[in-house]
């Protein structure tokens, strides 16, 4: 795969925009459908292996690179275009090194590359000037949060005498522990760290929101799997910390969310809301906690990214993203509002979603490491219900903004990147059984 991914570098060059996304796709499918019978883990040479998290992980890369690729479609005809294909093209090539590499330095080189590629997005074709405030807000929290991991690193890799991650031991110090997984934290993001999130995606264009949401935060989370594997006896003494901190938050950020105006914010602060409670799954240490935390993890990068899409296309219509002028789209776009209805019940982790089947296993998992985080927990089930419905009646209902310029057409390329995004997110959720054979 990685070679293929570097054969299609010049495909990328030459701004050849469909045979890249065939291309991309039959790389998709083949390796899926050949892989999906593969055991628990998989090595591919000397330095690079996978399991089960890994592959499901590049799986979503590929796709959501795909999708990526078929949002910037408005550029085919623009100079910008190699460019963009580039660009994507090593985010894609640099995701993949990151997950399927068993060297847990080359690990950190490869988490750090993403971040290159993703403020290029953000800084060529962000709308606003203040991307520049948000693209050094992203870069300022991963370089300030990732130089104390480089040093754990770096520190365990010499006293165990090897950066394979199966062969790291840990050491009763805890400012390497806070170190090791203190980036993960900043990057998912953790509600005290999360400051960087909604700026970056209120400022990132459409394929930038994307890519962030669907791919990008599930770095800390792959992160913190990898991390725990061999840590785990050493963070079970702060777990308490971790999950009571991560189920405030998703309270707080699910409350947050009904105060939001801007369509993007709002969508941004959900996704810090869920991420949160993947925190607090894999800090209970069962089973449970972690396949309810991957499986959310791959339902939310699915859900929030064909939420992003849906923003945009109200955005290229009306040319804002407030809720006070894009209102009343049901008149406007009736076809769309069946898929704004669906995907903020999916939001709301209604069946037969990813995300109902992964918060049905953290509530399992949290609920049996405490039972006084019912209370938190129930709180955060309603206001998501709350959050997506207020987000769904406020964009569909009322009288829409008669002061601008609307189109009441819909593209194919709108219909099928929405579909693309919905379909896996709700029909895999049927063969997710091998997701669970080593349970």
């Amino acid at each position: 795969m990685i070679l293929s991914l570097l054969f299609l570098i010049p495909i990328a060059m030459l701004g050849l925009y469909c045979e890249l996304m065939g291309c991309l796709l039959i790389l998709f499918f083949v390796s899926f459908f050949s892989n999906w019978f593969l055991g628990f883990f998989s090595t591919l040479s000397f330095s690079f292996g996978g399991d089960i998290f890994s592959w499901f992980l590049v799986y979503l890369s590929l796709w959501i690179v795909v999708l990526m690729i078929l949002s910037g479609f408005c550029m085919k005809h623009m100079d910008t275009m190699a460019d963009f294909l580039i660009i994507c093209m090593s985010l894609l090539l640099f995701l993949v090194l990151c997950f399927l590499t068993m060297n847990v330095f080359m690990f950190y080189v490869y988490f750090e590359a993403t971040l290159i590629p993703t403020l290029f997005l953000i800084f060529g074709w962000g709308y606003q000037p203040e991307r520049l405030n948000a693209g050094f807000y992203l870069l300022f929290y991963m370089l300030f949060a990732s130089l104390p991991l480089l040093l754990g690193i770096v520190y365990l890799g010499f006293m165990s005498g090897s950066f394979v991650w199966w062969f790291l031991e840990g050491a009763n110090n805890f400012y390497l522990h806070l170190s090791m997984i203190l980036a993960f934290l900043v990057k998912m993001p953790m509600f005290i760290f999360h400051f960087w999130l909604p700026s970056a995606h209120v400022e990132a264009p459409v394929f930038g929101s994307m890519i962030l949401a669907g791919v990008l935060l599930k770095l800390g989370g792959y992160g913190l799997i990898r991390v725990m594997s061999f840590l785990y006896m050493y963070y079970v003494n702060v777990s308490y910390i971790m999950i009571s901190l991560g189920l405030l938050g998703s309270v707080i950020a699910s409350f947050v969310c009904l105060f939001q105006i801007d369509i993007k914010c709002l969508i941004a602060y959900s996704s810090v809301a869920h991420m949160s409670l993947v925190i607090c799954g894999l800090f209970t240490f069962n089973l449970s906690g972690l396949m309810g935390s991957f499986v959310l993890m791959l339902g939310h990068g699915l859900c929030s990214s064909g939420l992003f899409v849906l923003a945009n296309v109200m955005y290229e219509r009306s040319l804002s993203r407030s809720l006070f002028i894009n209102k009343g789209f049901i008149s406007i776009m009736p076809s769309m509002s069946l898929f704004w209805f669906m995907f903020s019940a999916n939001n709301m982790s209604s069946p037969p979603s990813l995300n109902l089947l992964g918060e049905v296993l953290l509530l399992n998992s949290i609920m049996s490491w405490s039972n006084l985080a019912m209370v938190f927990l129930m709180i955060n089930s309603f206001m998501s219900c709350c959050y997506s419905i207020y987000l769904y009646c406020m964009t569909q209902h009322g009288v829409f903004y008669k002061g601008g310029f609307f189109s009441s057409s819909a593209s194919i390329r709108d219909f099928l990147l929405i579909f693309m995004h919905w379909f896996p997110l709700n029909f895999f959720v049927f063969k997710v059984d091998f997701l669970f054979v080593f349970l």
